[in-house]
């Protein structure tokens, strides 16, 4: 029988890629960023739209995360309606002198996959990405008219949404790329 260390090691085989940092003082900026480790995260256990709250360990991820963006010009903020996003959201700013006292946006087409697999009720990474491009085509024009940087808080497979939008990857790599809990953004300029 295996023990719960070697399942875990055995869970835990995703490589993590360096998230893409496209950045300039003179452009419109988006970061994109996945919550910290949340209670299911830690117990292997597949949310979807379950609520699961942030760990100790999700909390101290996310303080990391935000002091990578405290020095930020971010002016407006979007997450997830699932608190382990809105949680992260939250901490993130509090470090940032002036998002603090924005208000949090939610939307639902940033939300975390149904399910794993596509089953009734369910979706597949191919609808995450199809309500993900419709945010992204929005949030992109209302960065042009608004002149605004942004923040969002997401999950793993919605961050896999924006890096196939913003990255231009194949729908097989979209598949390959692991996000880090918490900890790290990804950034991207808005032209």
């Amino acid at each position: 029988m295996m023990s719960v260390e070697e399942a875990k090691r055995l869970l835990s085989y995703k490589k993590v890629g360096v998230l893409p940092k496209n950045e300039s003082e003179n452009s419109l900026v988006l970061y994109v960023f996945r919550h910290g480790q949340s209670e299911d995260n830690a117990n292997f256990i597949f949310s979807g739209w379950r609520e699961s709250k942030l760990t100790e360990i999700g909390i101290k991820q996310v303080e990391v995360l935000a002091e990578k963006l405290k020095s930020k010009k971010i002016d407006f903020l979007i997450s997830s309606p699932q608190v382990r996003a809105i949680e992260t959201m939250k901490i993130v700013i509090s470090k940032n002198k002036l998002a603090q006292r924005l208000e949090i946006h939610l939307d639902d087409r940033i939300k975390e996959r149904s399910y794993t697999k596509r089953a009734q009720n369910g979706e597949s990474l191919e609808d995450v990405i199809k309500r993900v491009t419709s945010f992204c085509d929005d949030l992109v024009k209302q960065m042009k008219e608004s002149g605004m940087n942004v923040a969002v808080s997401c999950h793993g497979n919605s961050m896999r949404g924006f890096r196939k939008y913003f990255e231009g990857l194949s729908i097989e790599q979209t598949c390959e790329v692991e996000t880090p809990l918490g900890q790290d953004y990804a950034s991207y300029v808005v032209e």
